[in-house]
């Protein structure tokens, strides 16, 4: 099929990967789908109870805003959703304004989901999705690797039965793990077990069997011979309990100026946290799939997903970490497999919400085992503390911070990556050249072990002359003749000068001015002409000098020869430029 006009595709971005739907496909999305169905049956009910809304919001919210926000979102893999963090800062936006689970308390986290997805459309609309472009790979790596930590942790309290509260802090769940080891139910745990082994066992070596929903049969089936032999008041085995069989009732948000007022600050918060999530998994996601996200497309789908979650009883969602990673690891190959797991959602509630009540927590919770530790790419981890430290500590610390808080660990990471930028920025290159040996050349070579001019030092200067940068160039500049006070003149190969403001303009200007008090000049080779024309509109290329600027394959060179000392000229064995082995001196006399 032909690409959709752009129009087109802008209004329907779905229409662009329509095409890649068929037969096998769909087979993949399904698989993938029924899987998301089975996971977001136990994590909707808890992830509502944490929001302090009724159990089935939190079922309501993973069916409508999945679908819209596969459709409009640019992510193929990102599922939308109630989750953690969202469903945390719910609580904490409005438990303050009404009793949780009361219905002025609904009718306030409705509201709120419907500010929340205007402030993510007009952000999108707006194309403010670049700001997602500073949140760099080693912090998406290490927040990643985070939050599978933290699902993992997440489920330590199902998969061994012991009593740990919602919510708990990560380095608290350790510390209790440890504290309870005595008190883990050994029939939990053994569904636990085999749910993961399983899970691992057909990942390996069945490969054509969707290992997921394997693993929480084995790990149902298991609890079930316990609870059939043993009874349930012995085993402890607890299960999801029965969900109500009913389709998402239409909702309608309180448009008063009051209750806009009450939660306007609580969904400022939520849409920048909403946001970093969806973004930050789509772009983790992204980068085992290799598939481009467009921040501003993403932005608008999620803006929608929750607009529409706000008329058909959801509350905030954002990109899922727990059903995405499934999502992905199911093997979903088209955002079909997100609107396939809402209807399986929708099947599940009609026909088998009984039998929902038989599947064991343990088993969801070692089939999030699987999922956490997938989340974790070792292999990325690797080669970033192979190639930069410095990076390694941007991850370190992302993924630190992640564990101690999930929106910490994102902002830590964006505010330690954009200090190593600026720090990298505000120190350009400057590395000492020479003319290339080559004859004929007009370029030029690291000088290393190469003889220099002892009139003139030739630099080449690589990345961008800003207000951050001015400052570092200037101090190198003025070094050369403080260290030599025969260089008074500096030739800068200026084909890598990137970009130049008016604080690196001025500390130019100043240093041509410096240089022709000393009796030298600051030239330029290879400036380009973007460049000279900002230093012409300020006034500051007549302050420099019209005639210090030399194009490309210019013989420089030969040029600036002509301005040096004759008499250093006459005693110097370097033979630095072509002009020096002539043996003619500056001012057109023979040397002798």
């Amino acid at each position: 099929m032909s690409r959709p006009p752009s129009l087109v595709a802008k209004l329907f971005p779905f229409l662009l990967w329509w095409p890649l739907v068929d037969r096998h496909s769909l087979r993949a999305d399904c698989i993938a789908g029924l899987t998301g169905a089975m996971i977001v049956l136990p994590q909707g009910v808890a992830f509502a109870t944490i929001a302090g809304l009724p159990p089935q919001y939190g079922l309501y919210a993973a069916m409508i805003p999945a679908v819209v926000g596969a459709l409009w979102g640019s992510s193929w893999q990102l599922v939308s959703g109630p989750t953690t963090a969202i469903s945390i800062a719910v609580f904490a936006g409005l438990s303050g304004l009404a009793e949780p689970g009361s219905a002025e308390y609904i009718r306030l986290a409705l509201t709120l989901t419907f500010l929340v997805g205007v402030f993510q459309l007009a952000l999108g609309l707006a194309r403010m999705g670049t700001l997602v472009n500073f949140i760099s790979h080693s912090v998406v790596i290490g927040f990643t690797a985070g939050a599978g930590v933290l699902i993992a942790a997440s489920q330590v309290r199902n998969f061994f039965g012991i009593r740990i509260g919602r919510g708990t802090p990560f380095y608290e769940i350790v510390h209790q793990l440890l504290a309870q080891a005595g008190e883990i139910n050994p029939y939990v745990c053994a569904v636990g077990i085999s749910t993961l082994v399983v899970g691992l066992v057909t990942r390996r070596y069945f490969k054509r069997v969707p290992y997921m929903i394997a693993a929480m049969i084995a790990g149902g089936l298991l609890a079930a011979v316990f609870n059939r032999a043993l009874g349930v008041e012995a085993t402890g085995i607890a299960t999801v309990g029965a969900l109500p069989a009913t389709l998402p009732p239409l909702s309608a948000p309180d448009f008063s100026a009051e209750t806009l007022a009450r939660t306007l600050a609580p969904a400022l918060v939520i849409t920048m946290l909403a946001l970093t999530e969806a973004v930050s998994i789509a772009r983790a996601i992204a980068v085992r799939t290799e598939q481009r996200i467009d921040g501003n497309q993403e932005f608008i789908g999620q803006g929608l997903s929750n607009i529409a979650g706000a008329f058909f009883s959801g509350y905030a969602s954002s990109g899922s970490f727990n059903r995405s990673g499934a999502n992905y690891e199911a093997g979903a190959k088209t955002p079909m497999a997100s609107i396939v797991a809402s209807f399986f959602l929708v099947l599940v509630l009609f026909l088998v919400a009984p039998l929902a009540a038989y599947l064991p927590t343990a088993a969801m919770a070692g089939v999030l085992f699987l999922v956490a530790w997938g989340l974790i790419d070792f292999h990325h981890i690797g080669a970033i503390w192979q190639a930069s430290k410095a990076e390694s500590v941007i991850l370190a610390a992302t993924l630190v911070g992640t564990l101690i808080n999930l929106e910490v660990g994102i902002f830590a990471g964006v505010f330690l990556s954009l200090l190593m930028f600026l720090y990298r920025t505000s120190r350009p290159e400057i590395i000492p050249v020479v003319p290339a040996p080559e004859q004929g050349a007009y370029h030029f070579v690291r000088a290393e072990d190469r003889p220099e001019c002892p009139q003139l030092r030739v630099v080449r200067v690589n990345g961008a002359l800003y207000f951050g940068a001015a400052n570092y160039v200037q101090e190198a500049l003025q070094k050369i003749d403080e260290e030599d006070r025969q260089r008074k003149s500096v030739l800068i190969a200026a084909s890598g000068l990137s970009y130049i403001d008016v604080a690196g303009a001025e500390v130019l200007a100043q240093e041509a001015r410096r240089r022709r008090k000393l009796g030298g000049g600051l030239y330029f080779y290879r400036l380009n002409s973007r460049l000279q024309d900002f230093l012409r509109r300020g006034g500051y290329l007549a302050e420099i000098g019209e005639g210090a600027f030399f194009p490309v394959m210019t013989n420089v060179t030969g040029a600036l020869y002509r301005t040096l000392d004759r008499e250093v000229c006459r005693d110097c064995q370097q033979r630095v430029f072509a002009e020096c082995g002539q043996g003619v001196l500056p001012d057109g006399y023979r040397v002798g």
